[in-house]
């Protein structure tokens, strides 16, 4: 069965979910639990690399996790791809990069790099003319219309509401299709971006961060078209490791596997995988004398 790509999907009544991964076991689990698409995480990429989210990883490692997330799972993937690392003709390399990987989408935002997690202070943005020159670059960069470009704008924090919004719509203008206003301060602020916004707008859904909208059926009510969640593998991943890790210093008991060997890879393919090998021994078998 064909994957209704993420531009039919926003086209669709409602709101898309795209739970945050930062490596192929996340995306794999993400559409194994059903979502329709996912979001690969620059804090979660930079976090399994053993930094924090401060805009230290180069586009060369983003797009590498990019590309291994996206060719694991069949629905389609949202990249972060921080500030598009650079002026306009970095942009243009980095949707060709993107795209050419099999992402389906990614959000390019108007910090000055380095960039810093949109729920942290100390971030600074560019002119509005920077901006919009590097959505424009983006747009025109990318080789199919299936490919999306999320505006991301973190202007709220550093000057005013009303800067993200004009923001926002200056990026539509350019060509963008996705407005992405980071770190609203408040529940009535995230409702009136989509209010204001003319077009979809992605709301960043971040339990402890700037924006109190933790439920998703608000944020639809809200009128949001796409709403991404970073954390929530990596969260989860990490109490789960800390709880078994402390369990197992504790009592030096290895804990019973929830299935066996063979039941877990089969949920990376291993069934596709075994058919293959078959079907390559079957022919040798009939080619031997």
């Amino acid at each position: 069965m064909t994957v209704p790509s993420l531009r039919q999907q926003l086209q669709r009544p409602g709101m898309v979910i795209a739970p945050g991964a930062y490596d192929a076991i996340g995306a794999r689990l993400i559409e194994q639990a059903g979502f329709s698409a996912c979001y690969m995480t620059g804090a979660g990429t930079s976090a399994a690399r053993g930094f924090p989210d401060f805009g230290l990883l180069d586009m060369g490692e983003m797009v590498g996790n990019a590309a291994v997330m996206a060719r694991s799972v069949a629905i389609p993937l949202i990249a972060d791809a921080d500030t598009g690392y650079g002026n306009e003709l970095n942009v243009t390399r980095t949707v060709r990069e993107y795209e050419s990987r099999g992402v389906a989408a990614i959000h390019i935002e108007d910090q000055v790099a380095p960039k810093r997690c949109g729920h942290l202070d100390g971030k600074e943005v560019v002119s509005r003319a920077e901006f919009v020159s590097k959505i424009r670059a983006a747009v025109q960069a990318r080789r199919t219309p299936e490919f999306l470009v999320i505006a991301r704008t973190d202007s709220r924090a550093m000057m005013s509401l009303d800067e993200a919004i004009w923001r926002g719509n200056a990026a539509l203008e350019a060509g963008a299709d996705v407005v992405f206003v980071e770190a609203t301060q408040s529940a009535q602020e995230a409702a009136a971006v989509p209010k204001k916004v003319k077009g979809p707008c992605l709301l960043n859904v971040v339990p402890g961060g700037r924006t109190p909208v933790l439920d998703l059926r608000e944020a639809e009510a809200m009128g949001y078209k796409l709403a991404i969640l970073p954390g929530v593998t990596l969260v989860a991943a990490i109490q789960a490791g800390d709880a078994a890790l402390a369990e197992l210093k504790s009592t030096l008991k290895v804990p019973a596997a929830p299935q066996g060997v063979a039941q877990l890879f089969r949920r990376f393919g291993a069934d596709e995988w075994d058919a293959l090998r078959t079907r390559f021994n079957a022919g040798a078998a009939m080619e031997r004398p």
